[in-house]
């Protein structure tokens, strides 16, 4: 299918096209200002190999030549409300499409034509939409039915020094941070960066800690599957060597006792998993204030990161950061012939809500009995 601008677009259901991609991919991501790592080909292609379907693939292409200008890459999903929904899953923090930021006009409109004719009989859901994200100008051209919904919470700081983040702190809590960082100090907690070579087995060190230190406790099951683990390893290290991520080892008395995976993009950094041995924790050693530390050393003017993201999740111990809440959107888009899907999807989402709700209401009740 070609418009007028002479951009070609493509749906491309077939998994080798898929990893054939990877170059022209590549150059599309690094030319999209809004992408974050979880749009690079690596992990989606290795995303799609651990948890994708076969016949379910469905990437939304706009070329130009031989050089891409936009994709959307998504995989249909069935169930009461047939959707299709970007490739990432539950395990990615933002969703997004690519868009060439020098043809976003054009590129963002063979887009919409394009996921248009992918979506046949089903509604497109776009979950964790970062604000700013390149699929809003998608939406925004959007011809048919279409809703906006609040998605998960990200906390998010200035991209800044740990001196400045410190800064941002109440005098006290500032002062104990001070103590703390002279504590790690004071162990002798090396900090090193993983080169390329190093990262597969750094990243098994890691998965090992991780549940190591959430032994007993409550802790996101699908981390501790062999799926995740060959994801994990199949997708990092190519980001690595793009510069989309970067691991971080820290050694206690000689040898590894903590491993950190943080994400990178043009605009971000993010901290994304971790894994700790508990002997750091009987050591007085505050981890979140080490793992900040090393995360903040990738973002700054030098790197162009403006922002320093701590992710999904508005646990208590973020909040000691004074971060700023963002809070990531949930897009639907139908042709006309299915709006009805849409308001299947919002019947849904109402339903989960109420069933929260009363939830908290019974645990709350159950709290005032005892």
């Amino acid at each position: 299918m070609r418009d007028r601008t002479g951009l070609v677009v493509e749906i491309v259901e077939d998994e080798r096209e898929f990893a054939a991609l990877a170059p022209a991919w590549g150059r599309l991501h690094r030319r999209c200002a809004a992408a974050t790592p979880f749009q690079s080909h690596a992990w989606t292609h290795s995303w799609w190999r651990s948890y994708g379907r076969r016949g379910r693939l469905r990437l939304v292409l706009v070329r130009d030549g031989a050089e891409l200008r936009a994709l959307a890459p998504l995989t249909r999903v069935r169930g009461p409300v047939p959707a299709l929904v970007p490739l990432g899953g539950a395990i990615s923090d933002y969703a997004d499409v690519l868009l060439d930021d020098e043809y976003a006009g054009p590129a963002a409109a063979a887009l919409a034509e394009g996921l248009a004719a992918a979506a046949r009989t089903a509604v497109i859901d776009f979950r964790e939409v970062r604000p700013g994200a390149a699929v809003e100008q998608v939406y925004d051209l959007w011809r048919g039915p279409r809703r906006c919904l609040e998605d998960s919470l990200c906390l998010e700081l200035p991209a800044a020094p740990m001196d400045e983040l410190i800064g941002r702190l109440p005098s006290g809590k500032a002062q104990r941070v001070r103590a703390k960082l002279r504590k790690l100090d004071a162990l002798g907690v090396e900090r090193t960066v993983v080169p390329p070579e190093g990262v597969e087995a750094a990243l098994h060190r890691l998965l090992e800690l991780h549940r190591l230190q959430w032994r007993g406790r409550k802790v996101t099951a699908e981390h501790l599957t062999d799926r995740f683990a060959a994801h994990l390893v199949r997708a990092v290290g190519p980001m690595v060597r793009e510069g989309d991520a970067v691991v971080t080892e820290f050694r206690l008395d000689g040898s590894v006792a903590a491993v950190d995976l943080t994400l990178l993009s043009r605009g971000l950094a993010g901290g994304y998993l971790y894994g700790a041995h508990p002997r750091l924790r009987e050591r007085k050693a505050d981890v979140a204030v080490m793992l900040l530390d090393a995360c903040s050393r990738h973002t700054g003017p030098e790197a162009g990161r403006t922002v320093l993201s701590l992710l999904r999740g508005d646990e208590p111990y973020k909040h000691h950061w004074r971060p700023d809440p963002v809070a990531n959107r949930r897009l639907l888009l139908a042709r006309r012939h299915t709006a009805p899907l849409i308001g299947a999807v919002l019947a849904d989402v109402a339903a989960r809500r109420r069933g929260k709700e009363l939830l908290r209401r019974r645990r709350e009740r159950g709290g005032d009995s005892g």
